[in-house]
């Protein structure tokens, strides 16, 4: 008895996204505390781009 072969379609699968950053939490900006006076008292906080993802908000594997 001869057998039927089939061919099979390779599945597509989906593109692996890499998990958001910690320290940015996925965003790409961090806080960063604002210091002023000569005894360089906190006064506040403002934007600043995440050093560990440089801003694109993915982790490096």
């Amino acid at each position: 008895m001869a057998r039927k072969t089939t061919t099979r379609t390779a599945k597509k699968t989906a593109p692996v996204k890499p998990p958001p950053c910690e320290p940015c939490e996925g965003s790409g900006q961090v806080a960063i505390t604002v210091r002023v006076g000569r005894k360089r008292r906190p006064v506040g906080q403002q934007d600043g781009i995440c050093l560990t993802c440089f801003g694109t908000g993915e982790a490096d594997s």
